[in-house]
């Protein structure tokens, strides 16, 4: 007997799910313009506070060692307690720590808040499937999940676009301030829009999901080396494409900030396009499967193409290859957490999207960095995109020949595990 009550429908404008599905896709907005701003002010910061290309890759990834730690216990938080008490709560810790990093004098203040943003942070996409799956029906997972995943790419675009131009106008201390606060805006919205909590069963909630039962799962584990493929991409880009274009391309600020903002923007508007274009292809009867797994796959293999020939291209031409990687990523990113709401179904898609998560964001530790000290030994970008662009390919691999579209009958008995 599940815990959760049954899907409502996921209608754009007319179901009680939409207003919190707007909401959502906002708070992954919020919570990728506030980890991202460190990348756009990554030139300034890198200067006034005498980082090295090394410390400032660090930096980049500092973040990511409580975001990815806090994965492995935040999932049986939120099928404990329910996401909506546990998102608020993570908003607010992150845009606090946003507002406090406007005041930081050095290396070390610096790093305890970008771990503190991990923790906040952590949150937000166990809770975002967590009410997905109990929100939409199976049909409609590709336009809620493009939801998300635009997010996350609209994110780095306004980050990009607005957080770019701050900061070539009044400094980079006012930009996080600012953007901290505006931050907690999204809190009384929630709680006016936020959808009901499923009613509690009458014979009381059955047992929790256990980790070893997710862990016994072999699609878990191809789940999770698909979503650290896709996440070495998100990342690298996310982290480093600011320093690539000022650098490698030699754009100014204000240029590249505009180059960031349109590549964020065609990789948000992908997402969109192929979570609605799957699901018109599923309701028009071909296999959900196929369609799931060929938009991930397909969209792996065209970021991969169109890194490595951006990298090798000219001044001239570089940039629509730039863009094209752009799409790929965009449809490579929706079947990333759609795969765990499929699986794990309602009661235990918080740990399984949380653990997921976790293992997807080691990603997060080893791009950033890595690539930091790929150019500091190089001198140049195309070692960097190649490693991403072989990321990709194995991506799509796993996506393709590692995942399986069919819900897991969860046994009672391992509920207790």
């Amino acid at each position: 007997m599940s815990s959760a009550s049954p899907a409502k429908p996921f209608v754009p404008g007319k179901a009680s799910f939409t207003p919190a599905l707007i909401l959502l896709g906002l708070v992954v907005v919020i919570n990728y313009v506030d980890r991202g701003n460190l990348s756009m002010a990554g030139t300034v910061v890198q200067h006034e506070l005498k980082l090295s290309d090394a410390q400032l890759g660090f930096m980049f990834s500092a973040f990511f060692y409580t975001y990815m730690a806090m994965q492995f216990v935040i999932g049986r938080v939120v099928d404990r307690y329910g996401a909506n008490p546990v998102l608020t709560a993570g908003l607010f810790v992150w845009s606090v720590a946003t507002i406090a990093t406007g005041f930081v004098g050095g290396f070390i203040s610096l790093l305890a808040l970008r771990l503190l943003l991990g923790i906040g942070e952590s949150v937000a996409f166990p809770c975002t499937s967590k009410l997905i799956a109990q929100n939409a029906r199976p049909e409609n997972l590709g336009m809620a999940n493009g939801v998300i995943t635009a997010g996350l790419k609209f994110g780095p675009a306004i980050g990009a676009l607005g957080a770019g131009l701050l900061i070539a106008k009044y400094g980079w201390r006012w930009v996080f301030l600012w953007m901290g606060i505006v931050s907690l805006l999204w809190i009384p919205a929630w709680l006016r829009w936020k959808p009901a909590a499923p009613a509690k069963p009458v014979h009381g909630a059955p047992p929790l999901i256990g980790y070893v039962a997710i862990f016994q799962q072999p699609y878990f584990w191809t789940c999770s080396a698909g979503h650290f493929c896709f996440n070495y991409l998100s990342y690298f880009l996310l982290t480093w494409l600011p320093s690539y274009l000022g650098n490698e391309r030699h754009l100014s600020q204000t240029a590249l900030t505009k180059a960031a903002a349109a590549f964020y923007l065609v990789d948000a508007s992908s997402a969109l396009f192929t979570g609605w274009f799957c699901d018109r292809l599923i309701k028009g009867g071909v296999s959900a499967s196929l369609v799931r797994k060929g938009a991930s796959a397909i969209g792996s293999g065209i970021a991969a193409v169109a890194l490595l020939t951006c990298a090798r291209a000219n001044a001239d031409n570089y940039f629509p290859w730039l863009l094209l990687a752009g799409v790929g990523s965009g449809a490579a990113g929706c079947g990333v957490f759609l795969f765990a709401q499929a699986l794990a179904g309602p009661r235990a898609v918080g740990q399984w999207s949380a653990l997921q998560n976790g293992f997807g964001n080691f990603a997060g530790l080893i791009a950033p960095a890595l690539t930091g000290l790929l150019v500091q030994r190089t001198g140049n970008f195309f070692s960097a995109f190649a490693v991403t662009a072989l990321v990709c390919v194995a991506g799509g691999l796993v996506w393709i020949f590692g995942v399986r579209l069919a819900p897991i009958p969860w046994a009672v008995d391992n509920s207790t595990q």
